[in-house]
């Protein structure tokens, strides 16, 4: 992607609902979707592209009225799954979105079927996504894909917390890496 100077790898990417995000561990791990549209790369790829080197992280995001917004982190890695891919991220940089990501900092990663979150219930359930939820979420990039302001059911879309608040789902996200150079 040539976003902010080019060489980005995207791992993640929500454009139009047109994939579900809402599914087990082993597809989480393994990747699904397609690299054109809605996708996710895979937790085993994405960690192969972290171990070996220092990357940093650009998230972008687009409201359903046009607006836009990123989050840049100078520091992005996740650990092998035998540590639950546990996530590490830091030096953020803000381009209008602000910091929604560093509160996931440290956690391990969570589906409906694999819980590894810190709050009493499982994260992914209570919130039809999966990530590397605390308590819940200060961003739930996988949830449910619905159109802008939304409040039927609490916390549940594509939200950015820092951005447009809880309940708002975004009309376009998308999570990249490159090599910090």
């Amino acid at each position: 992607m040539d976003s902010d100077g080019g060489g980005w790898t995207v791992f993640q990417r929500r454009m139009d609902g047109s994939v579900n995000f809402y599914r087990p561990w082993d597809q989480y791990k393994m990747g699904f979707g397609k690299a054109a549209g809605e996708y996710w790369l895979g937790l085993d790829n994405l960690f192969r592209l972290t171990n070996s080197r220092r990357n940093e992280l650009r998230v972008d995001m687009e409201d359903f009225s046009g607006n836009k917004a990123f989050a840049r982190y100078s520091s992005f890695s996740i650990d092998p799954e035998s540590h639950g891919y546990r996530l590490h991220v830091s030096g953020f940089t803000d381009g209008g979105a602000g910091d929604a990501l560093s509160y996931h900092n440290g956690q391990k990663f969570t589906t409906f079927d694999k819980d590894q979150d810190s709050h009493s219930g499982n994260c992914a359930s209570l919130q039809l996504g999966a990530f590397w939820y605390v308590g819940c979420s200060n961003t739930n990039p996988n949830g449910v894909y619905r159109w802008g302001y939304d409040d039927a059911v609490y916390r549940v879309g594509v939200e950015w917390l820092h951005w447009k608040g809880s309940n708002y789902s975004l009309k376009a996200i998308s999570m990249k890496i490159r090599p910090v150079q």
